[in-house]
């Protein structure tokens, strides 16, 4: 139905995106092949990055304007070329474009495009976990005011968890823990040193890289997920087990038949290569036959079953959540009108006035996952705002970073959101 209602289309959904590196310019790549569509506008504060991504899709470079201007962007667009431009509000006013979305990992860029998107009338899909983790339900608000749509895409595991949680409600299982297969082993300790080599063999940026290892990128995935799910951590940071398709059932049942897991509706992740990538969710059976019968089909062990998408495409399959937004009106993932999880600040070193903290996976701090209440109690700045922070107090070396330790940029639209959203009953 989707890409028959696209290839009909008599124009093409045009998308604007924020965001040029990996993630964004992979976006762009796989946008050139998808029918109905069309990326017309990039806004990136490097026009030479915007330019480089559209060229790469093979346009060539009469094919693409910078603008600043409204006017003259859109005489571009109504042309048949693409636009770029570092400035969000300036690609909103565009009537051209239909929806727009942020293809970075920056709370801060992802904010800004949302907000100027829904101040000028327009969707917003994210594909950024880190700004619906740090900012959703305020987004989610002021799109529903503004009556505009507000979600995050599938593609990266929470939108795809998401996807599968449905699936197993639609068919009357009993959710008992939902997660992801981390795609590396967890080290706390990792800094774009320590992972600089394996960075350089997969062309990857090192400070990304080690957000990964370090479990900072796991720790917004499932605390997205939970928000949008209403599923808590059984502990701080997760337990994180090593698992494989065989042993998982087992792992997270609840604690009365040997798992796991105190009670329905724990988030959690799994380490080990067998799930690397895919993400999962195991449940509860009280139908004998049906229990039996997915025994048989090597979907669990009689009790609990584990249904399990081994991947997920991140930007490559983003599109389809664009589509469906402004096609049929669909949410992929929406926060829930009160959190149930949130991401601590932690130090990775001693830290003193006049520090500022990096950025994720960098030398300076690491997200932490853990339920709402535990956050608010500890006061904590929350993760999505820590990059670029000024330490106004000392810090020392695993101790949560709270908003009275820093001192932070307060005319910045992330920070405006969020103290917005701390209001919200």
């Amino acid at each position: 139905m989707l890409y028959e209602a696209l290839k009909q289309r008599a124009n093409p959904i045009r998308v604007a995106a924020s965001g040029t590196g990996w993630m964004g310019s992979g976006f762009a790549a796989q946008m050139a092949h998808v029918p109905g569509m069309e990326l017309s506008v990039i806004i990136d504060p490097d026009l030479d990055k915007a330019h480089a991504a559209f060229l790469a899709t093979g346009l060539a470079a009469s094919d693409v304007v910078a603008s600043a201007d409204v006017g003259t962007a859109m005489d571009a667009i109504r042309q048949g070329k693409h636009v770029i431009t570092t400035d969000a509000a300036m690609a909103a006013q565009l009537d051209a474009i239909d929806v727009m979305t942020d293809v970075t990992p920056s709370p801060a860029s992802g904010a800004e495009t949302a907000y100027q998107a829904i101040q000028h009338g327009k969707d917003v899909v994210l594909i950024n976990i880190e700004a619906d983790v740090t900012v959703g339900r305020i987004l989610k608000k002021l799109a529903a005011d503004a009556g505009v749509l507000y979600s995050v895409s599938s593609g990266d595991e929470p939108g795809c968890l998401m996807e599968l949680v449905e699936y197993v409600k639609l068919l009357g299982f009993e959710p008992i823990v939902i997660g992801k297969g981390k795609n590396n082993p967890l080290n706390p300790a990792a800094t774009p040193d320590t992972v600089a080599e394996a960075a350089g063999r997969a062309n990857k940026d090192a400070y990304q890289t080690a957000s990964y290892v370090d479990g900072s990128k796991t720790m917004f995935e499932m605390t997205c997920a939970a928000n949008a799910t209403g599923c808590v951590p059984m502990q701080r940071g997760m337990v994180g087990p090593e698992a494989t398709q065989a042993t998982i059932t087992e792992i997270f049942s609840l604690k009365e038949d040997g798992g796991l897991a105190p009670h329905p509706g724990v988030v959690d992740f799994v380490q080990g290569t067998s799930m690397a990538g895919g993400v999962f969710v195991t449940v509860r059976v009280t139908d004998d036959r049906i229990a039996n019968d997915l025994k048989y089909l090597k979907v669990g062990n009689g009790r609990y079953s584990t249904f399990f998408r081994p991947y997920h495409l991140w930007f490559i399959e983003a599109p389809i959540s664009i589509a469906e937004a402004v096609l049929f009106r669909k949410k992929t993932l929406v926060p829930l009108d009160k959190p149930v999880a949130d991401v601590l600040t932690i130090a990775k070193r001693d830290l003193q006035p006049g520090d500022k903290l990096d950025d994720f996976g960098g030398y300076t701090f690491r997200g932490l996952m853990d339920t709402a209440a535990a956050f608010s109690a500890e006061n904590s700045l929350p993760a999505g705002l820590a990059p670029g922070a000024e330490i106004i107090r000392p810090v020392t070396k695993g101790s949560t970073i709270t908003w009275d330790d820093v001192c932070l940029d307060e005319s910045s639209t992330v920070v405006k959101l969020r103290r917005q959203q701390d209001k919200l009953t």
